[in-house]
């Protein structure tokens, strides 16, 4: 139609957490941006988040949920930086070969990383988009919980969390037991999460938890895809 408004294809960095999810809802609702895929490193022997202690399969889908292409670049369980940058410039360079110009991030407030971003992304004419950026957290979690969102704490670090809160939903009880050292969205890397429902999922994702385990120096909860009777 003449009249349609023309919307500019990114990318999403992510990392099928609640900062990738309130992400992703932000854009959806700026209506100026169609997010063509999300883009996300994986471990190339099992195709897991390493440091969400997410199975590929379950990655698989969450972004079938969620009605979006999933672009997965593979990386070593612990990469030397050279290989890292290499393989996720080759796939940006084939984004941007198409048009895409733009790939959005959930950083919050980490100075040093969105410029690390922004450097990389500026030697392939690429740009960086921070949606959430210096937004208070404390609200961000609320409205997260507000909006229906629906989470399992997958990781937590025990320098900071006790490791009885990982394998919990992540939801405002969970918030409230959080030390005041913590980030309430957990910004520093006290916990991560995996987003399974919410307002910009097409229907849940059926997941279900196991036995939680240190690894690592952190502690992870068994995630995976929940059968169906």
């Amino acid at each position: 139609m003449a009249n349609e408004i023309m919307r500019e294809k990114i990318l999403l960095s992510w990392s099928g957490g609640k900062d990738s999810a309130l992400t992703l809802y932000e854009l959806q609702r700026n209506g100026t941006y169609e997010v063509v895929a999300l883009l996300t490193t994986v471990i190339e022997t099992d195709h897991s988040i390493s440091m969400h202690g997410v199975p590929g399969a379950l990655l698989a889908a969450q972004a079938a949920a969620l009605g979006l292409p999933l672009v997965t670049v593979e990386i070593p369980k612990f990469p030397a930086n050279e290989i890292y940058e290499a393989r996720m410039r080759d796939t940006l360079t084939r984004f941007q070969a198409e048009g895409v110009r733009r790939v959005a991030f959930g950083d919050i407030f980490l100075a040093d990383l969105r410029t690390y971003r922004e450097e990389k992304l500026a030697l392939l004419g690429m740009e960086g988009l921070f949606p959430l950026w210096q937004r208070n957290t404390q609200e961000l979690m609320e409205t997260f919980c507000a909006l229906g969102f629906e989470a399992i704490v997958t990781c937590i670090d025990p320098k900071v969390l006790t490791p009885t809160l990982v394998g919990r939903r992540l939801d405002a009880a969970f918030v409230a037991a959080l030390p005041p050292t913590a980030d309430p969205c957990g910004e520093n890397g006290e916990f991560h999460s995996f987003v399974y429902a919410g307002p910009i999922f097409r229907q849940p994702v059926p997941v279900q938890t196991g036995a939680t385990w240190e690894r690592d120096g952190f502690w992870y909860a068994e995630i995976g895809l929940r059968v169906e009777d």
